[in-house]
């Protein structure tokens, strides 16, 4: 815990370090997860599923970590800037996200023992699919890692694109079910696998819209018309 001025700040880059490496540990384990999926794997699937015991162990501790921190400078009675605090804040709900995330990838994981039991060939629009939020996960954790908010925004963007291929994905397994091509059961773990998906790709980006806010001071909202940015008057510097 920090014993002079500088080591608040100190202590907020080595949390942040630990929270990019967790952010890279939920990306391996939802790709680890797809990729059971695809090849019908239930080893890899349940590889997946335990890698995710690391990621609770690393959540918990950034969470203890934070508090301490936090629970010191108020002990000290030591001021925190605006920008300590937007910090702090930010890797305390950013570590939040993610393990919100790694929960998704194992309910993914799960779904590998069910389409291992189904003749079905996957479609290539679950594969576009899990790999437009593969990236949305890496992007999401370099912007953090970099404090970069156009990467965020970026990340933002992309998020139409998640939505708009699971929108595809539903509207061609109702289309096959209606012509007899596809078993309803075979559908709803489609239904499920672009749910969790979609749901992955939520928390990606709450976690752009922290960053922006970290890095920026401004609010990003989502609305029918976009993203939009409202800034906040007086937070706008990083001091």
């Amino acid at each position: 815990m920090p014993d002079h001025p500088g080591d608040f700040d100190q202590c907020l880059t080595q949390l942040a370090a630990l929270l990019a490496e967790q952010g890279h540990r939920v990306t391996r384990v939802f790709e680890a997860a797809c990729d059971a999926v695809f090849s019908r794997d239930i080893a890899a699937a349940r590889k997946a599923v335990d890698d995710d015991d690391e990621i609770d162990r690393v959540d918990v501790a950034i969470e203890q970590q934070a508090v301490a921190l936090l629970t010191e400078a108020v002990h000290r009675a030591k001021p925190l800037t605006a920008g300590q605090l937007r910090r702090l804040l930010t890797i305390v709900k950013i570590n939040n996200e993610l393990e919100r995330a790694a929960d998704a990838a194992t309910a993914i994981a799960s779904e590998a023992p069910v389409l291992a039991e189904m003749d079905s060939p996957l479609p290539d629009t679950l594969r576009v699919l899990t790999n437009s939020v593969a990236g949305i996960l890496r992007d999401v954790t370099r912007s953090f890692e970099r404090e970069d908010p156009r990467l965020a925004k970026l990340a933002l963007d992309a998020e139409d694109t998640v939505e708009a291929f699971k929108g595809q994905l539903l509207r061609d397994a109702e289309r096959r079910i209606g012509a007899g091509e596809m078993a309803v059961d075979f559908a709803f773990a489609m239904h499920d696998l672009a749910n969790q998906c979609e749901r992955i790709a939520d928390h990606a980006t709450n976690i752009a819209e922290q960053v922006i806010y970290a890095t920026t001071g401004a609010i990003v909202r989502h609305t029918d018309a976009g993203w939009i940015e409202l800034p906040r008057p007086g937070t706008g510097d990083r001091a």
